[in-house]
């Protein structure tokens, strides 16, 4: 599969101007095709895996690194349950959003460039989720957000873009060193990084129950640091919404099917390490549930088509954490894969519409564009209904599993906090879609009223070339962007169907194996049987089995009943089962949650019909009641501002700190010894010269003064005078050398005469 992707993003960024008016259409056959080949392949491998009982991963084998005695590094790819899944997705909805782009960025200068990153940024997801091995999975992991780089910064000439792609690079950088450590203290745990080594001897650890903090736990919060980096949890979310700098393909493809779901897939991965940590699980379901319902409540209140939609990502991305952090991890891939094709639809129907509009954005500027664009209206229904959670589109399914794991879980003390926060996010989602379709295309026309556009539409309209049919009247799409919409809006619709809750199947998860529950099976580990595929030896609560059929799969040989104990202890007030012990029926309290779940949906979507359709004044009206609310709303609540005051504006004053020590103290310890020794020389010179030099220049100028007159008065010219010389100085060189001699002579010359 990876080459043909491979293919794509390589060839995506060949130009064929040589051929009269065929370089468009190559690149256009050539990144379809591939993409084709690449979504058939993933098709085939999925439907090789169904009729396999036992359902073991095949691993193909690679390039073997030599590594060392200690450990040895594969480049080798792993075909399971939860791979093919990823490839199905990563594929197919990432087919639909290349023919999209097609037409979306026609004419646009950067068109080959832009299909290069397209294409190595889906080759890099399929790294990611193929490989057999966790640095397998780090150079795709690192791959992905090399490629959101350069798409989010597609425009590199727009300082929005440019501030963007940093942002998303630096914010990744820091969950990215999160993984890192987690990856050492595997290989470190366990001597291996392949995933099948590292799951067998993970799972016979004892389970570390909450607040204990032991090895897996530690491993575990490095890996979830790296996953709220690349799925956008608090409070590494600020990078995803201003991604939206890049062309709306790129939003598409990074919230639907690549980079903000590799943090899903890598909990899910290693779930058998999450789940032997009861407080990861509680971080893990608690952080999911304050995103879903932090973001959900931002979306309200804005005015830009993709910042909502951006949100309403995060969001989702909260609710697919909550469903791992309660146990569910089949069902948040269930949501990972729903979200996907509605997720995807909404984007490229946003890009339609920015489209039809001219690259308009501002939601105010819209409305009845039905009536401009019926093909993007009806299609973005679909999306609508489906992440309002609106039988029997497909993310009602999986959002209502989400939900009902959440009220029914033995994994975390607090399950039923988590089913709260859950519904009144779920509330709040179907408001503001409610808003954004009711803004767009229903009400009065706006975009007549407003000509003018802001600066950073000015941009926008820069960089993309003004379209043939340039006005203020909308219109719709070409058939290469309404066509993909059409093929998502039918997954969004039927897609939920491989997931059907056993409330409405009389307790089985109809479809075999490939039903998704039961096909992602084989790669989930019960921390009740610590068994990996054994969800049906367990209730739709989680609890263990009471039969004597169980005892068989638990290894106990004795015929006797056995009762056995939740993996954590006691697990708190468990929402469902209280409300099971008041109805003395499972299946009447699964469906009244059911019920529950739809009325928030339908509640949501009657709220936001009245505010925005009915009563278009209401908003403005609750606005000002409520204005801290919508302020916070509106703004963010000031997230990036404090970021920027915490931590950039304190990083950029640590900076000068450091910079004010290394020039007055660093480098003033440099520059004072050079100015010591400059003082140092000119003391030295000076005593040399007025010292030194002036003392012998002293002792020579007097002694010279004493002496000239002698001098001069043996200089008299006369040669008796130089012969008188000569024969004293003669005379004194006798005496000298033979002065004693001589004494002697006359000492005994005088003794003998006395």
């Amino acid at each position: 599969m990876w080459p043909q992707t491979y293919v794509t993003s390589q060839d995506g960024g060949f130009k064929y101007d040589w051929i009269p008016g065929g370089a468009v259409r190559i690149t256009q056959g050539a990144n379809w095709g591939a993409s084709l080949a690449a979504a058939e392949e993933a098709v085939s491998k999925a439907g090789e895996r169904a009729p396999n009982e036992r359902r073991q991963p095949i691993v193909l084998p690679g390039v073997t690194h030599g590594g060392s005695a200690l450990l040895n590094v594969e480049w080798s790819y792993q075909l399971d349950a939860l791979s093919s899944v990823f490839m199905l997705i990563v594929t197919g909805v990432g087919l639909c959003i290349f023919v999209f782009a097609t037409g979306y960025m026609h004419g646009d200068p950067g068109f080959y460039r832009f299909f290069a990153y397209m294409g190595l940024f889906m080759f890099s997801m399929l790294i990611l989720v193929m490989g057999s091995n966790f640095l397998m999975m780090f150079v795709g992991w690192e791959g992905v957000g090399l490629c959101s780089y350069l798409l989010i910064g597609y425009y590199f000439d727009r300082q929005e873009a440019a501030n963007a792609s940093r942002k998303a690079f630096i914010t990744n950088r820091i969950g990215d060193f999160g993984f890192a450590l987690a990856i050492f203290g595997v290989i470190a745990t366990f001597g291996t990084a392949q995933y099948t080594d590292v799951f067998a001897r993970a799972k016979d650890y004892p389970l570390e129950i909450l607040g204990h903090w032991g090895l897996l736990s530690w491993i575990a919060l490095g890996l979830f640091i790296g996953a709220c980096g690349k799925s956008a949890q608090l409070p590494l979310h600020v990078w995803l919404p201003d991604a939206m700098a890049g062309p709306t393909p790129v939003s598409a493809l990074i919230h639907a099917a690549t980079m903000v779901t590799a943090g899903l897939y890598m909990v899910t991965r290693t779930n058998v390490i999450f789940q032997h940590s009861q407080t990861m699980m509680l971080v893990v379901a608690l952080v999911g549930a304050a995103t879903a319902l932090f973001a959900a409540t931002i979306g309200i209140t804005q005015n830009d088509i993709k910042k909502v939609l951006a949100y309403s990502t995060v969001s989702q991305l909260g609710f697919m954490f909550m469903a791992c952090g309660v146990g569910a991890f089949a069902i948040g891939i269930f949501h990972v894969m729903t979200h996907a094709f509605f997720k995807a639809l909404m984007f490229l129907g946003a890009g339609s519409v920015i489209h039809g509009m001219h690259h308009e954005q501002d939601m105010r500027r819209m409305g009845n564009l039905r009536k401009y664009m019926p093909y993007t209206y009806l299609t973005f229904l679909a999306g609508w209904l489906a992440i309002c959670g609106i039988i029997p589109f497909s993310g009602f399914w999986s959002k209502d599993e989400i939900l009902w794991n959440a009220a029914a879980t033995r994994h975390i003390p607090v399950g039923w906090l988590v089913w709260i926060v859950g519904m009144i996010a779920a509330t709040c989602t179907a408001f503001y879609m409610t808003r954004l379709v009711a803004m767009t295309f229903w009400g009065k026309e706006k975009f007549l009223d407003a000509h003018g556009h802001t600066a950073e539409h000015e941009a926008d309209l820069r960089d993309h070339p003004t379209p043939k049919h340039h006005g203020h009247i909308p219109h719709e799409s070409p058939a290469s962007m309404w066509v993909p919409l059409a093929v998502l809006a039918v997954l969004a619709t039927v897609g939920g169907f491989v997931g059907i809750s056993t409330a409405f199947t009389g307790g089985k998860h109809i479809g075999g194996r490939m039903n998704i529950v039961n096909y992602l099976d084989p790669i989930i580990w019960n921390p009740t049987t610590h068994y990996f595929g054994t969800h049906e030896f367990v209730d739709s609560y989680g609890r263990p089995p009471k039969f004597t059929e169980a005892r068989v799969e638990l290894g106990v040989l004795s015929g006797e009943p056995l009762e056995v104990r939740p993996p954590y202890g006691e697990e708190g007030f468990n929402l469902a089962g209280a409300v099971e012990a008041k109805l003395h029926s499972e299946t009447a309290t699964e469906w009244l949650f059911i019920i529950i779940s739809l009325l928030v949906a339908g509640f949501g979507i009657a709220l936001g019909w009245l505010f925005y359709v009915k009563n278009p004044r209401l908003p403005d009206v609750w606005a000002a009641r409520l204005r801290p609310l919508y302020e916070a709303s509106y703004h963010k609540y000031w997230v990036d501002e404090f970021f920027g005051w915490a931590i950039t504006r304190r990083t950029m004053d640590a900076a000068r700190a450091v910079f004010a020590f290394d020039s007055k103290v660093v480098d003033g310890g440099v520059n004072g010894s050079a100015w010591l020794t400059r003082l140092t020389s000119r003391l030295t010179g000076w005593t040399d010269q007025y010292f030194v030099d002036g003392l012998v220049n002293a002792v020579a100028a007097f002694v010279i003064r004493l002496m000239s007159p002698l001098f001069r008065a043996a200089q008299t010219g006369f040669a008796q005078n130089y012969a008188l010389v000569m024969v004293l100085g003669l005379v004194a060189a006798v005496a000298m050398f033979f002065g004693a001699d001589i004494l002697k002579m006359v000492r005994s010359i005088f003794a003998f005469g006395l």
